[in-house]
């Protein structure tokens, strides 16, 4: 093989370019296509960095496998590049303005016939999750493994200029519940005990503020065995990082500089400044707290308008503090009674009991509940809910939390379906003060809503400390999370280094001493030697790929994606083990789950 031992790849096929006319070449790749033209064989050869077009001469000895080549088949070639002829060239393609005559060639391996073109864009994801390794082969996958890879580095480079150290944690940890489930892994030397899949490096990025790192990042592996969807995966990336003797808006302002980095060295996208809104204000204006800014619709309160005017659903609202909100489009043209119902079922379906309508027909205000209201009072509604001419309106009343989901999930859709979002920009938001702790109903407990690591804002500490439970809905977070186009691309918050503060925190999540001391006692002896003030945060890896990409599901910026199941097709995992690899871990499985003989 002469091919690799003497004769060196020198260039790549997608770099070649028209100042490379005259120089002898050596390339390796894929054969995408082949044309024969008399007695001369056209191929298209296929690397990372793109195609070129290759021209073989069967009849020369040293270009004699020529007829040989086949699709996919992995082959060398040595030639000399030239420009096309007059009339010939490709603009669609980097190279097209070359390409390459063949001196010698040879093939280093064939292929069988794949299962589908890799760049057939009808081919099931099913099939090409089962074939990964062949889609991986498709330019589409390919540029955004790069992308992702090019963010990952100006992220490596930007935190080591600014004096983080890049710290690895472990995988095998214990488990320290944080809102997901964990994965367990069984330990053969210490039977009945288990090690967890972190959900995220939480305490020992902590751990390190606390051994005097003063700043560390890494790109962490995390696990969490919860239900999924196109934007989240049981095993993901993030960029970990924790900084001490820092506070909120330091933090925010190192992760301002990264994004603005990111954005530039990849999309040459220059961002500007970086809005902020409160929870609270972002969830009246957008039903959301990961909005997105690129549509132009908000949310109105209408209940000083709706309520009072005997409409039973309105004033039962009103009357229990719920929340009464409007949402105003345009184009009323597009909103028959099946697409209204439509609507209606959406909103149902994230809990909302109905929905109702007004629309501006020819300057008159009719409406689903036009019966219960004058003219003038559907005119008011219509003012106060931000009404545009010739539009929509929509109105959901329930309490605060349904009421939002609802009209933010149609805010997104009518966005999308009017046309209203450029799809090509980008919108940053800063969300900032969110609720400490939230009310769980079901196990009649506080929960944190961020993690229980949080640290109260300064003025509402003593609440804590004093474990006022009347004033726990008033807390707020010292937590902030970073928003780009309706998806939370990092979200993180300064931490309690305060024994006695990190006390009250368990202590208000319903947590007995022991419960604290089997989970967290290391945490909590750990916090009275001495921390620092500290806070830190984590973006999503795989989402920001994704949003850098322009797709709308991390699978596609990942190299081996599992299903929306948890399997991997490809691998055909998870899969059974050998009853001797249970019996030697110390694991006896429940019977409707033992093999038959």
């Amino acid at each position: 093989m002469a091919f690799l031992k003497t004769l060196k790849r020198t260039h790549r096929c997608g770099s070649l370019r028209k100042e490379h006319v005259g120089q002898n070449v050596v390339l390796m790749g894929w054969v995408n296509s082949r044309r024969d033209h008399g007695g001369l064989i056209f191929i298209d050869l296929r690397d990372r960095d793109g195609f070129v077009q290759i021209v073989l001469n069967p009849a020369l000895e040293a270009t004699k496998s020529a007829p040989d080549f086949r699709g996919e088949y992995v082959v060398a070639l040595q030639g000399v590049v030239r420009a096309r002829p007059e009339g010939m060239t490709n603009k669609k393609i980097g190279t097209g303005e070359i390409e390459v005559e063949a001196t010698r060639c040879e093939i280093l391996s064939q292929a069988d016939t794949p299962p589908f073109q890799t760049d057939d864009p009808k081919v099931s994801e099913t099939l090409r999750l089962k074939y990964r390794y062949l889609d991986l082969r498709s330019p589409r996958l390919q540029s955004h493994l790069v992308m992702r890879h090019k963010a990952v580095q100006v992220v490596r480079n930007y935190l080591a200029n600014e004096g983080f150290l890049e710290i690895e944690t472990p995988i095998l940890y214990k488990s320290t519940p944080e809102g997901a489930r964990d994965y367990l892994v069984p330990s053969r030397v210490n039977q009945g005990s288990f090690y967890a899949l972190p959900q995220s490096p939480q305490t020992l990025k902590q751990l390190c503020m606390i051994g005097g790192l003063d700043r560390y990042y890494q790109i962490a592996r995390c696990f969490r065995d919860e239900d999924l969807r196109a934007d989240r995966q049981p095993e993901f990336s993030q960029i970990d990082m924790e900084l001490s003797f820092v506070d909120q808006d330091d933090i925010m302002a190192i992760n301002e500089g990264l994004l603005k980095k990111i954005w530039k060295e990849t999309l040459d996208i220059t961002v500007t400044e970086i809005p902020r809104m409160t929870f609270f204000d972002v969830m009246n204006k957008y039903g959301s707290d990961k909005p997105d800014l690129r549509n132009p619709l908000e949310l109105r309160d209408v209940s000083k308008s709706a309520s009072g005017q005997g409409f039973k659903v309105f004033d039962d609202v009103a009357a229990r503090g719920g929340a009464i909100k409007a949402l105003a489009v345009p184009n009323v043209a597009l909103f028959s009674r099946s697409r209204i119902d439509k609507l209606t079922d959406t909103a149902k379906n994230m809990g909302a009991k109905g929905l109702v309508w007004l629309k501006d027909e020819n300057g008159t205000i009719t409406s689903s509940v036009s019966k219960f209201f004058s003219p003038e009072a559907l005119a008011k509604i219509w003012a106060e809910g931000g009404g545009i001419k010739g539009g929509a309106m929509f109105i959901v009343a329930d309490d605060f939390d349904p009421c939002c989901a609802a009209l933010s999930t149609l805010r997104n859709e009518l966005g999308r379906e009017l046309k209203l979002i450029d799809e090509k920009a980008f919108k940053f938001l800063w969300v900032i003060d969110f609720p400490l702790l939230e009310y769980d109903g079901d196990n009649k407990r506080w929960a944190a809503r961020h993690h229980p690591f949080t640290m109260p804002q300064d003025h509402q500490l003593q609440i804590m400390l004093d474990r006022d439970e009347k004033q726990y809905p008033t807390l707020l977070a010292k937590a902030y999370d970073l928003v780009c186009n309706g998806y939370e691309i990092g979200g993180g918050s300064m931490r309690i280094y305060k024994r006695e503060v990190q006390a009250a925190m368990f202590e208000a999540l319903g947590m007995s001493e022991a419960e604290v001391k089997l989970k967290f006692g290391f945490f909590i002896e750990a916090l009275s030697y001495g921390t620092p003030p500290h806070g830190g945060i984590a973006w999503g890896v795989d989402r920001l790929a994704m949003l850098l990409c322009g797709t709308d599901a991390i699978r596609d910026v990942m190299a081996f994606p599992k299903t929306s199941k948890a399997t991997d097709l490809m691998a055909e995992a998870p899969s059974e083990v050998s009853r001797e690899q249970l019996i030697e871990l110390g694991i006896r499985l429940a019977a409707s789950l033992e093999k038959k003989p």
